[in-house]
């Protein structure tokens, strides 16, 4: 049996995934998670086969974060990765030895699960899409705390309300909005915003 622990945050779509999982004679999901928060301990505990897990769940937009974050599961786990093309540039941060599979969310649940088990008998399976949109996509510019008040931003509160929420002054805020700006080129917040959402930057 191959043991496969799931953590995607949608909890319509991991029960979906799971019952499809629990229906194939050789797969057992031993945990499924919205969050990597005790993802790690019970990989140590459960001792999976394979972890599937959407990058989403992760990090939002931090590449380095997201890598960092994969790379805590136990080594005998393979980590199968779970992504949207739409996220390529953070794809970059998780292309490495640490992770066995990048699997496109598109790929339908059969295919899925024909990844898990390729992974779990010790091959590397890359999705040649999500690679060569990895590879191509832009670095992120933005600083970490230019992607904080970005990410605030985005939820349309007012510079006062971010302020509050990250601690700054709302002079400083302002500073931010205008440097992501200049940085991302586009002419307003809300293009800045949406040009970053677009390139997975935040």
């Amino acid at each position: 049996m191959i043991r496969v622990l799931l953590v995607q945050q949608t909890s319509l779509w991991r029960k979906a995934l799971a019952a499809f999982l629990s229906t194939q004679d050789d797969v057992e999901v031993v945990a499924d998670l919205a969050h990597t928060d005790d993802a790690v301990s019970i990989a140590s505990a459960a001792r999976p086969d394979v972890v599937v897990v959407d990058i989403g769940v992760v990090a939002e937009g931090e590449e380095t974060a997201v890598g960092n974050g994969i790379r805590k599961f136990p080594s005998d786990c393979a980590v199968l990765i779970l992504a949207d093309p739409a996220v390529s540039a953070v794809l970059r941060g998780v292309l490495g030895p640490h992770v066995s599979g990048l699997f496109g969310k598109d790929g339908g649940l059969a295919a899925l699960a024909q990844c898990i088990r390729r992974v779990a008998n010790g091959e590397r399976v890359i999705d040649p899409a999500l690679a060569v949109g990895a590879l191509c996509a832009p670095t992120n510019p933005l600083t970490t705390r230019q992607r904080d008040v970005l990410r605030v931003a985005a939820s349309g509160v007012p510079s006062r309300e971010i302020a509050a929420r990250l601690h700054l002054s709302v002079g400083t805020v302002r500073n931010y909005l205008s440097s992501i700006i200049q940085t991302i080129g586009g002419r307003n917040r809300l293009e800045a915003i949406r040009f970053a959402e677009q390139a997975g930057w935040i």
